[in-house]
């Protein structure tokens, strides 16, 4: 009695602490939206996760915005609207600093070394130019000044320096214009406006205050300019999207489940005592499971919430399988009726576990914290039953009609026999499942992990295609012993990627050597304008009669460290990867990759370059998905093989009982994804390893206690109790989740029905409910 007493204070002692944690955990909200956080590291070059990790931080809190009207005046009035819209919301939007102000910086930061910064164009005019046409271009910029000016004549006499600055300005097609960024496009005249976020995106109310912010901004444009519209992208958006998504979805999907489980307690037992209970070890069981997934993990994601929310289908199995026992057996018995019940119990407790863990093998981050939180979500449920429910549990509990409707099933549920019948029953249901997985056919896109809203995805696409934006998903990974060779090696392969927008393959790149030249460029550009200028000042001393000076600029060479600390490097600093590990890193980004057919020509552009690498994250995640759900297959045909060891060493001969009505349900959710056109994916081979845990549960409570009309009521109990928490994930707006969802739900059911059929012979099956030893 004493050792009963302690274990409950023990697990009462852990419960407190996991309260204490949960308190600690929502106030400071650690949960993250992104979805690339659920995609896996890339195991042959860290430096690509790197790659894409950097370019999603710059872009963690940025906001875009265009405005747009019919014509300039309408414009300027709309986005005047808009901006004043959005000042009342400051606690969540900041406004970046005006274009003119960081033009201005920028340009500052570049003049002392304005004498190295050509383009190739430029370049090329220098080396072939002879003294007569740089005499001729210098007096020209002398007496006609008719082209823009970022300085003295001194300061630039050939007048390269705009043209260098205008090249810079074709990696976007907003122009500065009234001191606005602006475009014309589709008939519009469009204003860029340019926020950031305050926020992290969350709400765990499902709220999403920037979106709303965002709708009142155009609101009021559309208030003062009739037809006018406002275009918004950010990943802020993408997260608050997502956060209201999973707040409905655990609504629907937990709160929904929980209240059916309940009411099937309720229908089943007539008590609220039970009710009480199973509810208890299901909320225990999920505040174990979200403490420590946070504990192991820096981030819980959105759609392990989701996910864990279907633990519910299987965390109150024990609570079941107890109160099953538990109707008619006097309260004196609760003690020795755990104890009978503990080893069918702990069998079903170890290969549900084992399936949830297997998910963590997978290099899925998303997926390791879902197996860690499911695993222990269930380990704390079962705690909780066997350390609590016997000491809670001390009243009555009378058998009510249902419940022995129930167990009366099973005596009437046909079984099995290996006669000429039996065997051709499983003949036609082989021939039945072998058509339907010769159909079935697999799909490995990165898109099943996307569900983002469609106007959220049509606004991208548009902002996209207005602005020119380059793809953060493809492009080109530089590597080098060092900065220099870094740049030296971009330097390259921009020739290459000239010859291509030459032909109108991409419309063009963004890269750091076209703001950062290579140390051994900036010198050979240095000596070039020095030697032109040289002749330029000639030719007008010797046309004006007085003396022409240059002006000085900076000896040593603009260096990254200098670079990267400037505002200059704003909005390329997240290309530049820097050192990782022994190397030196950089990203070239695309701009107008709108046609895949155009990808093969883009990857021979780095063959044979060295350290020249062609990235495309799309079609890398996808290989990965697929090498990871050929891995899951041979891993689940492990599993089968383990669980059945483990049958073998509980049951001998009897084992196959419980472990082949789970084989022929997966075999039979496959086949009819074939005869219904569903692809196989990942998500799918990860819920038959799921059920593989599951699914054999219930042979092994129908082989530990045989005929015993209890045990298949707590088999049904939790048969339906599953389908209904994991069926509901085939309701998810997130495909990876709706796959998972619908394999569970047509596997569980088929299991379930199948299960009965292959029990052991009992010919004295009763209904009775002694399980005292």
């Amino acid at each position: 009695m004493r050792s009963r007493r302690w274990l409950a204070l023990a697990w009462a002692v852990v419960v407190l602490g996991i309260l204490a944690h949960q308190f600690q955990f929502w106030r400071a909200s650690r949960l993250d939206t992104d979805v690339l956080a659920l995609l896996p590291e890339d195991e042959q070059n860290p430096a690509v996760s790197a790659a894409g990790r950097q370019l999603a931080d710059q872009a963690g809190r940025q906001l875009a915005m265009l405005v747009g009207a019919d014509d300039w005046p309408a414009a300027k009035q709309a986005a005047a609207a808009a901006r004043t819209a959005l000042a009342g919301h400051t606690d969540l939007l900041q406004i970046q600093a005006g274009d003119a102000q960081a033009f201005d910086s920028t340009l500052a930061f570049y003049r002392p070394w304005r004498d190295r910064l050509l383009t190739p164009a430029q370049r090329d005019w220098l080396r072939q130019a002879g003294p007569e046409e740089v005499g001729g271009r210098a007096l020209m910029q002398l007496y006609q000044p008719a082209g823009p000016k970022l300085g003295e004549w001194r300061d630039d006499p050939l007048g390269l320096w705009p043209q260098w600055w205008e090249a810079r300005g074709q990696e976007t097609r907003a122009r500065p214009r009234d001191g606005q960024l602006w475009l014309r496009a589709e008939g519009r005249d469009w204003i860029l406006l340019n926020y950031r976020s305050r926020s992290a995106g969350f709400a765990a109310s499902g709220e999403t205050p920037v979106t709303e912010a965002l709708a009142q901004a155009r609101a009021a444009a559309a208030a003062v300019v009739p037809g006018a519209r406002l275009v918004a992208i950010g990943v802020p958006l993408y997260a608050e999207a997502a956060a209201a998504q999973a707040s409905r979805e655990m609504s629907t999907i937990g709160y929904g489940s929980l209240a059916a489980v309940l009411l099937l307690v309720w229908l089943t037992f007539r008590s609220l005592r039970p009710i009480a209970l199973v509810a208890l070890s299901l909320l225990i069981g999920c505040a174990a499971a979200l403490s420590v997934t946070a504990l192991l993990f820096e981030r819980v994601h959105l759609i392990t919430l989701v996910f864990g929310a279907s633990l519910v289908g299987v965390a109150e199995d024990y609570g079941f399988h107890y109160f099953a026992a538990r109707q008619g057996q006097p309260p004196e018995q609760r003690w020795r009726l755990m104890r009978a019940l503990l080893p069918g119990l702990a069998l079903a407790l170890l290969t549900s576990v084992l399936a949830y863990l297997a998910l963590g093998l997978a290099p899925f981050p998303g997926l390791r914290q879902m197996a860690v939180f499911s695993a222990v979500g269930l380990l704390a449920a079962f705690l909780t039953v066997v350390c609590w429910f016997p000491a809670l549990d001390g009243g009555q509990l009378p058998r009510t009609v249902l419940a022995d409707r129930l167990g009366r099933s099973l005596m009437r549920w046909p079984r099995w026999r290996p006669n000429r019948r039996g065997w051709l029953g499983l003949l036609g249901l082989a021939c039945f499942i072998g058509l339907g997985l010769s159909q079935l056919r697999s799909q490995d896109d990165i898109r099943q992990l996307q569900s983002a809203p469609p106007q959220l995805i049509a606004a991208q696409r548009e902002l996209g295609r207005l602005l020119g934006l380059p793809s953060p998903v493809q492009f080109y990974l530089i590597e080098g012993a060092d900065a220099e060779q870094v740049l030296q090696r971009e330097t390259t392969l921009k020739q290459r990627l000239d010859r291509l927008q030459a032909a109108g393959v991409l419309e063009g790149y963004r890269a750091v050597s076209d703001w950062l030249p290579a140390q051994s460029q900036q010198r050979t550009d240095a000596a070039l304008t020095a030697a032109a200028e040289a002749i330029a000042l000639q030719a007008v001393t010797r046309a004006s009669g007085e003396t022409a000076s240059r002006a000085d600029f900076a000896e040593p060479p603009l260096l990254p460290e200098q670079w990267l600390a400037s505002p200059a490097a704003a909005t390329l600093r997240a290309q530049w990867l820097g050192r990782q590990g022994d190397r030196y890193y950089s990203v070239l980004l695309l701009r107008g990759l709108d046609d895949n057919r155009v990808l093969p020509k883009l990857a021979a552009a780095a063959q044979g370059l060295g350290g020249v690498s062609w990235i495309d994250r799309t079609a890398q995640i996808s290989s990965l998905m697929q090498r990871y759900r050929l891995m899951m297959g041979g891993l689940l045909v492990a599993g089968y093989a383990a669980v059945l060891l483990v049958l073998l060493w509980r049951f001998r001969r009897a084992a196959w009982r419980a472990l082949l009505p789970t084989a022929l349900g997966s075999l039979l959710t496959l086949a009819l994804f074939g005869y219904l056109g569903e692809p196989l994916q990942l998500f799918n081979a990860l819920a038959l390893l799921l059920l593989l845990g599951m699914g054999v549960d219930y042979g092994i409570f129908l082989l530990e206690h045989p005929g015993d009309g209890s045990a298949w009521l707590a088999v049904a109990l939790a048969g339906v109790s599953t389908l209904l928490s994991f069926g509901l994930l085939a309701l998810s707006a997130t495909p990876a989740l709706r796959a998972f969802g619908l394999t569970m739900l047509l596997g569980e059911v088929l299991i379930w029905l199948l299960t009965p059929f292959f029990r052991p012979a009992h010919p004295a099956a009763t209904l009775s409910r002694s399980h005292a030893p």
